[in-house]
């Protein structure tokens, strides 16, 4: 019989092991306890620096590693030379000490609670309600210097710990930001803030009419309404002082559908403008209430849920839905396609169709004014870009006002709407006052807001995520030199409530949907916006116009709004083919795949078709991601002693452990991503890879799978579904008689290492000493595990 068990190639083990002399010397040498206990007693994550499972790393170590072992071991059995306690974890290379006699030093060295856990008031309301309204002492234990116990949260800990008062002031300050701009606000700021606003409202009210008119099938002065209300709604609850909201080309084609809908299903008519104006209002309020719902219940993370490419796909395909739409007015064929059955309400591929066979119908000076309105305002767009880095103030040219002015004076002075041009007309309120409020969600609205539900949902989640953009592109408005609002913070779900309140009061009024642009809070910032107070005066001036200025629109020639959304359409188009040229680039078949179906869906079939599928196979995307475990398999570094990387990406620079599996995990485990972990480690234990298909026979040797080892330090999280999973798994190695270690695992008074102790799988694996700080000390115990077993099964054996 062989004096020593088969031991795999691993050079520093088998040399220790092979030559017991050498680990007899070095307990000696340390004095601890007897050489013949090492097996009995090795290595545990509890007691690494006693037992003589630590002898036995540290007499494979460096002489580096053995000088700071040492020093370990020597403050774990006496006082720290560093702060004079037994149990502090300093060693010769601590960056500074704590005070450990003033525990309240240690705590405010930290900066938060030490042993905050929450609870479900706290969990479900919040700090804010659960503290600042319902009182505080209802979350977390705290013990004061008398013995007391005061329960309170982390935030009222750390208010109290630092003297802070006002702690109920502070919330309402935090959610009502206007308490908090207010009295930072300057006259220096007032010459700014009014000259954003006139610019603001030279570009984007005339915009509005056309998005109401063209778009959303509406009466112009709804789109205005969007202007009057969520302005300055938005300056009072948002959290990002530049951004102004107001209506876009996607929300209100989005609008038009819905409306076209209910026209196609009969309950409404083609001039029944004041059931077109109440359906936008039901559109409105349900997207408002859909993102204020979304804001109270804190899902501002949604606005990562859609991915980029669809996005752009669908953002490109609205452009390209709007330009064909508009090329029908700004050609003089609404007319005809009135007339033409299903093509005012069919896809883009039948309005192509009807467009090509109707072309000799155009009507000149329609035509000529459409395009070139367009032509005069893309020109006045290439010039800005290029003049703006030398010269910021041509941002403050109204070109798209100046060419809405000029083409109603011209109308009016050359009789051009007795030749066939098309104008605006009367603006009026459908209910004859200048500002009507109609709760939208009432019964006998009911079919209309089943109809826009879906619709709803999906104005909300694009109108946050642009928002979104703009809120994170702009910041705090804190400028140049810190000039400007300080402190305040954004927030996506104060973005959500603020945004939610503004939407319910806009379809209050039937007003469009309304939301944060990018573009046009870049133009109030760069026209001197520097508060919310921008956003006020643009509301105020919207006001005026609708009172006073509304007959002057009466000339407005319906082909420059066209036009003008035509520009904005563009808009929308001009970055596609940059990110298809970047994911040509990269490869990224799959976006590109994604896009192109959310295209084509759009333009040959509907835009309803392109929603389902773009938010449906984003979805999908999503959950494939969160539900697929990453798990690694680990291979270790030639000529290092503890550096181990993922085997699966360079397989050929890496050493494999005989007898041994060594998995990483390096995401919490939970519900979402444990129900596939079994089949991918059984894939790891026949092929050495997870990317193999299980069709393939065995190619891994069954011996090489004597030891699993799990390196579990990613492992931050643990539920109870994926502790019961993980638990079937370690049942599984040992009844099949496989030995199971972890390394890595949070300190034992963590959530998860309570986990492994409640669901057995500590004494499943057999105990403490099969938890360890790394992956070479599991790989030494695993030689430990073996030396143990061989002298039980040969007793006979002399232990050397």
């Amino acid at each position: 019989m062989s004096s020593h068990p088969p031991l795999r190639s691993h050079s520093r083990q088998t040399s220790l092991v092979n030559h017991p002399s050498r680990l007899r010397q070095s307990h000696a040498a340390d004095s601890d306890p007897a050489p013949d206990s090492f097996v009995d007693e090795p290595t545990t994550l509890r007691h690494s620096e006693e037992s003589t499972g630590s002898t036995l790393v540290n007499a494979a170590t460096s002489a580096r590693d053995r000088l700071v072992d040492g020093y370990f071991r020597i403050s774990a059995r006496s006082s720290c030379n560093s702060c004079g306690t037994g149990d502090c974890e300093h060693g010769i290379l601590s960056p500074h000490i704590f005070d450990h006699s003033n525990p309240k030093r240690r705590s405010d060295s930290y900066g938060g609670k030490l042993d905050s856990h929450g609870d479900v008031i706290h969990s479900v309301l919040g700090d804010a309600v659960a503290d600042g309204l319902i009182g505080g002492n209802v979350e977390r234990e705290d013990h004061g210097e008398n013995g007391e116990t005061n329960k309170m949260s982390t935030t009222d800990w750390l208010a109290r710990r630092h003297g802070i008062t006002g702690r109920r002031s502070m919330y309402i300050t935090y959610y009502f930001p206007f308490l908090q701009w207010i009295f930072q606000y300057k006259w220096a700021y007032l010459q700014g803030d009014l000259i954003a606003a006139l610019t603001m409202a030279s570009f984007y009210l005339p915009m509005s009419l056309s998005y109401a008119s063209n778009l959303a099938h509406v009466p112009p002065i709804n789109g205005l309404y969007s202007f009057v209300f969520n302005p300055v709604i938005y300056a009072f609850l948002g959290s990002c002082p530049q951004m102004v909201v107001g209506p876009e080309a996607a929300g209100s084609l989005l609008v038009g559908q819905v409306i076209r809908t209910t026209i196609d299903k009969g309950a409404t008519g083609d001039e029944d403008t004041m059931m077109h104006a109440r359906v936008a209002g039901v559109v409105t309020g349900m997207a408002g209430a859909i993102i204020f719902i979304a804001g109270i219940t804190r899902l501002g993370f949604l606005d990562s849920v859609l991915s980029r490419p669809f996005l752009r796909g669908f953002i490109s395909a609205i452009g390209f839905v709007i330009l064909v739409d508009q090329l029908i007015p700004e050609l003089g064929l609404a007319h005809q396609a009135k007339h033409a059955g299903s093509v005012s309400h069919g896809s883009s591929l039948i309005k192509l169709i009807f467009l090509v066979e109707n072309i000799k119908y155009t009507h000149g000076l329609t035509a000529g004014v459409a395009f070139g309105s367009f032509a005069i305002i893309m020109f006045c767009r290439f010039l800005k870009r290029r003049l703006q880095p030398r010269y910021p103030s041509v941002a403050y040219v109204p070109d798209r006002f100046i060419v809405v002015v000029l083409s109603a004076v011209f109308t009016w002075r050359f009789g051009w709407h007795h030749k066939g041009l098309e104008i605006l007309g009367n603006i009026h309120s459908t209910s004859g006052s200048s500002f009507t409020f109609h709760w939208p969600f009432i019964p006998s609205y009911m079919n209309h807001i089943q109809e826009a539900l879906s619709t709803s949902f999906l104005i909300a989640l694009l109108g946050f995520f642009e928002s979104s953009v703009a809120a994170k592109s702009l910041g705090g408005g804190e400028g140049k030199h810190g000039q400007g609002i300080q402190g305040m913070t954004l927030s996506a779900n104060r973005e959500l409530v603020a945004l939610g309140v503004a939407n319910l009061v806009g379809g209050c009024s039937m007003a469009l949907p309304a939301f944060g642009g990018y573009g046009r809070s870049k133009v109030n910032a760069s026209t001197g916006g520097t508060t919310p107070m921008s956003s006020i005066f643009l509301s105020l001036i919207t006001v005026i116009c609708v009172l006073f200025l509304l007959p002057y629109f009466h000339y407005l020639p319906k082909a420059v709004l066209s036009s003008m959304i035509s520009v904005v359409a563009y808009s929308l188009v001009e970055e596609c083919p940059h990110d298809i040229k970047f994911f040509v680039h990269i490869r990224g078949w799959s976006e590109l795949t994604l896009m192109f179906i959310i295209f084509a869906a759009t333009i040959f079939y509907s835009l309803t078709l392109g929603i389902a599928l773009g938010v449906g196979l984003s979805l999908l995307s999503v959950i494939r991601h969160a539900t697929k475990p990453r798990i690694q398999i680990l291979g270790k570094v030639p000529g290092t002693d503890s550096q181990f990387e993922n085997a699966e990406a360079n397989p050929q620079a890496l050493e494999f452990i005989e007898g041994c599996l060594i998995v990483k995990m390096p995401e919490p485990l939970t519900f979402a991503n444990t129900g596939d972990l079994k089949n991918r480690l059984r894939r790891l234990e026949l092929y050495g890879t997870t990317a193999a298909h299980p069709a393939l026979p065995r190619v891994r040797a069954v011996e090489h799978n004597q030891n699993i080892i799990f390196d579990v330090h990613g492992v931050t999280g643990l539920d109870g579904s994926g502790t019961q999973v993980l638990a079937e798994i370690v049942d599984g190695y040992v009844s099949k008689g496989t030995r199971v270690f972890f390394c890595r695992v949070p300190k034992e008074n963590s959530p998860v290492f309570k986990m492994f102790e409640k669901s057995g799988i500590v004494e499943r694996c057999g105990g403490l000493r099969h938890f360890v700080k790394s992956v070479d000390e599991a790989l030494r115990m695993t030689e430990v595990e073996s030396l143990s077993e061989f002298y039980r099964d040969n007793p006979e054996e002399p232990r050397l």
